[in-house]
């Protein structure tokens, strides 16, 4: 059953969001056998209802393949990859897993953001690029424009670019021949200790979390007692086997391998992306201590918002849909909070906007929860005076007082755009907006132009996205990593209610923008809030400073009306006796806010 291994080829691909890599993937599938005709359908890799509708890729997914060339049988483990950004460290993960990668490209769209980011990853594993146009079928698809621009990036020969259509299957069989003769045999030895790079987990009730694996070295079998070289957590392994796409048990993974470890683990905390597994026993040998594979970082959290229950009493149910849906995702984070206007909710992080709309969603779909959001927000550090260190802050409500702060920090992203070179001009009409700073123009060839900028992330992920696609025509596609933190000046911008500071409402904002923040937040209030049968101030605050306000006009009952003709005097007691009502009420009366009114002030 164990062959030699320099018939395995580990490949993945990579590409933009929507370019056919799931499709490319369901062809690989039916030409190798490897799913019956019956069980096939349209990406069969992407298992979630979400990732068909949208045509993107969420959770990452190997499969074990056959394929016989000239009498010779030779196994093909396939990482079918997300695109996204948000995934980026999963991407960088599987890339570790592999010897060999194919460049998928769009022939009607050409080079996009996320084909170079996942590129450069690729390249510095140092993988074997199979550099492949896709869609050649369509009649918008330009193959020879495409080429070029593959040139540009990856220096390649033309006759190196393998042009296929995923749909049709033209020239899949062609690339499956060029992944045998093009990408090594893994290296690896069966003799030493066991090292295993863990690039995906998930939950699964009956056997505990799953790890997907690469064997770098030495055998993995039932019940050995295994180890997580970061985490430091031991377990019995309940199961080993590999993907074809089913999970299918086998007696043992070696070296060079891709496959599954049932770990027996309640929590994917246990089982991290990017951590080394080894036989439990070998950690403590002194003289020949195991060392871990290189690449491990913990998965931060860089954006976060609050998600609040419509109805009070669904407050328990969303929470066990949150923790169901963190059993799968080991890099969203969330915790209790509440809220004088809304009450009980949750803090939760994510690793970007498409990572926030996707649990959004399935919240949504599996749990029937549609919860109301609060702006999204970045973590920023803070520099007090007379101490050394930077404390994190996650929300508005925890930042100290202004006197006590020497500096403020908010994290910074490189930001990538690539765009037809028409719509230079309105992209950067859009930019100028924002605070990003401009660094350089390439051009990939005459027509297609990548812009560079140094921007913080609370710029990009506001609406940064639609603004481009709306000033592009929807042909501009962005990718952003995070670089640094770096010092600005930023205050923290606090709305009063009829004298009452409303934490829902506060935010942290640049100096500069203070102002047109204020005036904008108190008038959207001034239009949400109904009004009440005394005067309710609306201001906007930094520290004790009021910056911008706006009043809603009380109701008044006419209580002259029914005098007609007499004294002035008993006109002026009614007045007088009105007035000392509404002072009283002023007093005491407290200012209902609707949950509409949150809403108009978190839409841009």
């Amino acid at each position: 059953m164990y062959m030699d291994q320099k018939n395995v080829r580990n490949f993945c691909i990579i590409a933009h969001i929507d370019h056919g890599k799931s499709t490319l993937s369901d062809r690989l599938l039916e030409l190798t056998k490897t799913v019956e005709q019956r069980k096939m359908k349209e990406q069969l890799l992407d298992q979630m209802d979400l990732e068909r509708e949208r045509g993107i890729t969420i959770k990452l997914q190997p499969v074990r393949m056959k394929y016989d060339q000239q009498g010779v049988e030779y196994t093909l483990n396939l990482i079918d990859t997300p695109g996204h950004v948000d995934f980026n460290y999963e991407v960088s993960r599987s890339l570790a897993a592999v010897e060999g990668a194919v460049l998928l490209v769009d022939a009607t769209k050409g080079v996009q953001a996320q084909t170079l980011s996942n590129l450069y990853l690729a390249i510095e594993q140092g993988l074997e690029i199979i550099p492949v146009v896709n869609k050649i079928d369509l009649p918008n698809a330009d193959v020879a424009k495409t080429k070029k621009e593959i040139i540009h990036i990856l220096g390649c020969k033309e006759e190196e670019i393998l042009e296929v259509s995923g749909k049709t299957g033209l020239g899949v069989e062609k690339l499956l021949e060029k992944i045998v003769e093009m990408i090594p045999a893994p290296k690896g030895d069966v003799e030493n200790p066991l090292r295993a790079l863990i690039f995906d987990s998930k939950y699964d009730t009956y056997k505990g979390v799953v790890a997907y694996v690469r064997i770098v070295d030495g055998t993995v079998k039932r019940d050995d007692k295994i180890a997580m070289m970061a985490v430091g957590s031991e377990s019995g392994v309940v199961e080993v086997g590999f993907f074809r796409p089913d999970l299918q048990a086998v007696e043992k993974l070696v070296a060079g391998d891709i496959g599954y470890i049932a770990t027996g683990f309640k929590g994917v905390e246990d089982c991290r992306v990017g951590d080394t597994v080894t036989i439990a026993d070998f950690k403590e040998q002194a003289s020949n201590p195991v060392k871990p594979l290189p690449g491990y970082k913990q998965v931060v959290p860089m954006v976060y918002a609050s998600f609040y229950p419509i109805e009070g009493d669904d407050y328990n149910f969303m929470r066990d849909a949150l923790d169901k849906l963190k059993l799968n995702d080991a890099a969203f984070a969330f915790e209790p909070e509440s809220n004088v206007a809304l009450g009980r909710g949750f803090r939760c992080g994510f690793l970007g906007m498409l990572h926030l709309e996707i649990i959004q969603s399935r919240l949504e779909r599996e749990f029937d929860i549609s919860p109301t959001i609060t702006t999204p927000s970045v973590v920023y550090e803070i520099e007090l005076r007379g101490k050394n260190g930077r404390i994190k802050i996650y929300s508005p409500t925890e930042m100290p007082d202004p006197a006590a702060i020497e500096k403020i920090y908010e994290p910074y992203v490189k930001l990538d755009i690539i765009s037809p070179s028409t719509y230079l001009g309105a992209i950067m009409e859009v930019m100028k907006n924002t605070r990003a700073e401009y660094i350089n123009t390439e051009y990939i060839d005459a027509e297609r132009i990548i812009l560079t900028f140094d921007c913080p992330l609370t710029d990009v992920i506001t609406n940064l996205h639609d603004d481009l696609k709306s000033a592009s025509s929807g042909y501009a596609s962005m990718n952003y990593e995070i670089k640094e933190y770096k010092p600005y000046d930023l205050v923290k911008l606090d709305i009063m209610v009829a004298g009452e500071k409303v934490d829902a409402f506060a935010r942290i904002v640049p100096k500069e923008k203070a102002f047109s923040e204020g005036k904008r937040t108190v008038e959207k209030l001034k239009d949400s809030i109904p009004r009440q049968n005394f005067q309710i101030a609306l201001q906007a605050t930094i520290g004790g400073k009021v910056i911008a306000r706006e009043t809603i006009k009380a109701f008044r009952k006419d209580v002259i009306a029914k005098l007609y003709g007499g004294d002035v005097t008993r006109k002026r007691k009614l007045l007088e006796k009105q007035k000392k009502g509404k002072k009283k009420m002023k007093s005491i009366g407290r200012v209902e806010i609707p949950s509409e009114a949150f809403l108009a002030v978190l839409k841009k």
